[in-house]
């Protein structure tokens, strides 16, 4: 678990540089969000940031007015007027970037017991919600590069440690686990998938996992 919240640290880092590819940016936002230590630490490496830009000498633009005008004479960005939701389960970060609320996702059965929603899906990345029932375990897997997942609601572990509400799972090529939900309710989640996954384990162990049991 520990080695999880130093990984979980360095993204926050890159998520104060703003160097985060727009999905992780969501998640870490939203986890910021739910975590108030966290979001404490983002405040703490924001100043850091400010101190250091201010003692940063400044460094002159090469034909300054040349690119002075072509910021003002170029279109301004296209406004966007994000929906208003009340009482909303999921975190401003993660509602605005989905452009909708839970009770609008239509969800699809992956697995038994297992639902997901497939938010955007590329070759660089996919994010999806994941909702699964009380006490099932995921198939266990590896991966082939960065999985980051919110977990929204409910809890989940694996050999590493309790996931609750709020946390995020930091998983890579290091990583192989069998995720499985807490038995106190279900467990939704919001994943970023930049590379696939690939099942591992015994085979009887596997078929039991795909099938619910």
């Amino acid at each position: 678990m520990l080695q999880n919240l130093e990984r979980l640290d360095l993204l926050i880092a890159h998520y104060v540089s703003g160097s985060l590819p727009e999905p992780a940016h969501v998640l870490v936002g939203s986890h910021l969000e739910m975590h108030s230590p966290s979001a404490k630490l983002a405040g703490v490496m924001e100043e850091y940031a400010g101190d250091a830009l201010n003692i940063t000498p400044p460094v002159a633009l090469s034909d300054a007015k040349r690119r002075l005008a072509e910021i003002l004479a170029s279109a301004p960005p296209p406004e966007h007027r994000p929906r208003i939701f009340e009482k909303s389960r999921l975190p401003a970060s993660l509602r605005a970037y989905v452009g909708a609320d839970l009770a609008d996702i239509r969800w699809k059965t992956k697995l038994p017991g297992l639902r997901h929603h497939v938010i955007e899906k590329s070759k660089e990345v996919e994010t999806s919600f994941l909702w699964v029932r009380p006490g099932r375990a995921l198939p266990q897997h590896g991966h082939h590069g960065l999985e980051l997942t919110l977990v929204l609601e409910g809890e989940f572990h694996d050999h590493r440690g309790n996931f609750g509400e709020g946390d995020v799972s930091v998983a890579d090529e290091m990583l192989d686990h069998r995720p499985i939900a807490g038995k106190r309710g279900p467990c939704l989640c919001f994943s970023v998938l930049f590379a696939p996954i690939a099942l591992s384990g015994s085979t009887l162990r596997l078929l039991g996992d795909i099938i619910g049991l």
